[in-house]
């Protein structure tokens, strides 16, 4: 009984390979956001590390030369130690502000993505209405998080609503261009096609 339940079940998940075709087909830049959410995340840990590393190492040499300023060395063996030392306060600094950007970045990419996938499935319609909805939020989040003055949470709120309508309205176009339905484009050729109809009946 258990294992006849148990095919029914692996059965009604096994989506065949024109479902499969299809949900890549209707996803947000044709890739479907098990596999997208994901890699958005690593795409920003990967953005944050890099950015990180390379303020974190600037930021520990010149702190670095700020403390040993006032004892120098006079020898080349104290030269060497010297520079051994700051390389290494250099890669520790650089990797500790790496992974801390990087992880900032993730998350506050992971959440976008899901609460964009959240608007869409809540809306019943992918556009850039969802992305711009979803950026609010994670910046609203974001300043709650970090008690945000009311002055910076507006310019965070204004930051994600530029960001939201930028990427929204880039992959709307690559929604268009690969012939997937827009939401707000087909509610407008709706209401195109109406008035037609009507201007047609009164000259009729």
């Amino acid at each position: 009984m258990s294992d006849s339940t148990g095919d029914e079940v692996r059965r009604q998940w096994s989506p065949t390979r024109e479902e499969y075709t299809q949900l890549w087909k209707d996803s947000r830049l044709s890739i479907p956001p098990l596999i997208r959410i994901p890699a958005a995340a690593v795409t920003a840990f990967s953005v944050g590390m890099t950015l990180g590393l390379a303020q974190g190492s600037k930021m520990a040499g010149l702190r670095f030369r700020a403390e040993h300023a006032h004892r120098l060395p006079t020898t080349t063996t104290g030269w060497y130690l010297y520079h051994k030392s700051k390389n290494y306060h250099l890669a520790y600094g650089g990797l500790k502000e790496g992974f801390k950007v990087g992880v900032r970045l993730s998350i506050l990419s992971t959440s976008m993505f899901c609460a964009e996938n959240l608007f869409d499935v809540y809306r019943g319609t992918k556009d850039l209405f969802s992305t711009v909805m979803a950026s609010l939020a994670v910046a609203g989040g974001f300043s709650f998080w970090n008690r945000f003055s009311a002055a910076e949470t507006a310019r965070t709120a204004k930051k994600g609503l530029i960001f939201g309508f930028a990427y929204g309205a880039t992959q709307d176009m690559v929604s268009l261009i690969k012939g997937r339905p827009v939401g707000y484009v087909e509610f407008i050729k709706r209401h195109i096609g109406k008035a037609n109809q009507l201007e047609e009946k009164k000259t009729t």
